[in-house]
């Protein structure tokens, strides 16, 4: 044989050698891909026809694939779902691909047992790795539920009904979750809860509802860790954020929020019960128009710690309660859950650094703390905070000890840290700082 003909490569060598260079360089290209579409499950999309069997069968084939895999809800459709949970774990990641809307029913008699019971709308359970993006819309439709219940403020109490709305979108022990990029509005109630979740990402969202719509919470974070909250813009009736349970680890970065109750860590410690939330980092929040600001809250009685929080760099405008930490609401039931002397969620290592702008109250400042366990290293930095007419607002404190740094207005009125530790609690509590009187008002805000 010739030795041109003993070197030449075989005829699909060069296509072999190509391939193989583009997976080294493109890794992802060679992951095999399912492409789902809602439609291909016998949806359609016009409002008004029951989609819900078509995204369980779509969700059991995306479930089901070895391969990643792309769900689509299509574009310029709207797809009427009834309540439902989408269980996992999943065989692999999953894209759920929203470009289109998903709507609830409207009234809450069309539910099941005349109205949810509480429950939940889109209920995710056991999941890992998912992705909803797409830049579509998911919409509670809740008007109908907010008129019914008790606590809008229009409602007459013998025309109303103390029943719980359903959750809108709700992940319960999932882990892996990204929701980015589309819009969840009018929620029945919260819009967004990760229950016993972990590594959590819920950005560029936009979160919207009326101002007067009842516990609308935007983003509701229970008992979860390492939960990444940001970019997103949030104008509900509730809080935008609240994060509540035993959580850890819970990042809030770039944030418009208001209308709405603001930020909110708790309440914890109802009823008797341990809650442990710490290592909570905000920065880069724009609050306006809020009844609070940043505010932690814990009930009589209750167990637990409220610890190693960052809130910095935070402009607020015409809000009502800019800086609260209220450790003196009342729960139904007020038997202390530690020692016959009372016991209290132990609110400390709390931060507050380059805060500006302005309350819609004479007060800018709240640190009501508890006699059982007074607040402690609270710190103070550049916060500067006036009343929106330009008036010198005030600070308020019972049982709050720390140290300011910088400029500070209004006044700090922390007690020294050296007083705490020299005193104890009891006599520290005996002693109190500030005038006696309760740390302003308080309902399910």
């Amino acid at each position: 044989m010739p030795p041109s003909s003993r070197m030449a490569p075989p005829p699909l060598a060069g296509v072999v050698v190509v391939a193989a260079a583009l997976l080294l360089l493109l890794p992802e290209a060679a992951e095999p891909r399912t492409l789902l579409s809602l439609d291909d499950f016998g949806a359609v999309g016009d409002g008004v026809a029951n989609d819900t069997q078509a995204l369980v069968d779509a969700w059991s084939a995306a479930c089901a694939t070895g391969d990643h895999t792309f769900l689509h809800v299509p574009a310029a459709k709207s797809y009427l779902v009834w309540p439902v949970t989408l269980a996992g774990p999943c065989r692999e990641e999953i894209k759920l691909f929203i470009s289109g809307n998903i709507v609830a029913p409207e009234s809450p008699d069309e539910w099941p047992e005349g109205g949810g019971g509480g429950g939940e709308w889109l209920h995710f359970v056991g999941v890992s790795d998912l992705t909803l993006s797409g830049g579509g819309v998911i919409d509670g439709r809740g008007h109908r539920w907010w008129a019914r219940s008790c606590k809008a403020k229009h409602n007459a109490t013998e025309n109303c009904t103390t029943q719980i709305a359903p959750k809108a979108l709700h992940f319960e022990d999932c882990q892996g979750i990204s929701v980015m990029g589309i819009t969840l509005q009018n929620s029945q109630e919260s819009h967004l809860t990760f229950t016993r979740c972990s590594h959590v990402k819920a950005n560029y969202l936009r979160i919207t509802s009326p101002e007067d719509s009842p516990d609308t919470t935007g983003v509701h974070v229970v008992s979860s860790r390492n939960v990444h909250i940001m970019d997103d813009s949030i104008s509900t009736g509730h809080d935008c954020v609240s994060i509540v349970g035993n959580s850890t680890d819970v990042r809030l970065r770039a944030i418009s929020c208001g209308p709405g109750h603001g930020i909110s860590i708790g309440g914890l410690g109802e009823n008797r019960s341990y809650h442990r939330v710490e290592k909570i980092k905000m920065d880069t929040l724009f609050i306006s128009n809020t009844e609070n600001g940043v505010r932690v809250k814990t009930f009589q009685g209750g167990c637990g710690t409220a610890r190693k929080m960052k809130f910095g760099d935070i402009l607020m405008k015409n809000v009502k309660n800019p800086i609260v930490i209220d450790q003196q609401n009342s729960s139904s039931n007020e038997i202390p859950c530690g020692s016959k002397n009372g016991s209290a969620v132990t609110v400390g290592e709390i931060s507050y650094t380059d805060i500006t702008g302005t309350s819609a109250s004479e007060r800018a400042v709240t640190f009501a703390c508890s006699e059982a366990a007074p607040c402690s290293k609270l710190s103070l930095e550049n916060v500067n905070i006036t009343m929106a007419g330009g008036q010198n607002a005030s600070a308020y404190c019972h049982h709050a000890f720390g140290k300011s740094v910088g400029v500070v207005v209004p006044d700090s009125c922390l007690g020294k840290e050296d007083y705490l530790r020299r005193q104890g609690p009891a006599s520290a509590a005996a002693a109190g700082g500030g005038t006696q009187e309760k740390g302003g008002e308080d309902d399910d805000r």
